[in-house]
């Protein structure tokens, strides 16, 4: 899982991408492809 200050480049890598909130913390997770996976913080 890659760690990011901003996550919005990395939204663009992959049409699968989705942002999501947990917790407080932003995500991005990628079910077609799992090798996107990023945190922010």
């Amino acid at each position: 899982m890659k760690i990011k200050s901003s996550l919005k480049s990395l939204k663009l890598r992959h049409r699968a991408c989705r942002i999501v909130r947990r917790k407080g913390r932003v995500y991005i997770i990628n079910k077609v492809d799992p090798r996107y996976k990023a945190k922010q913080g």
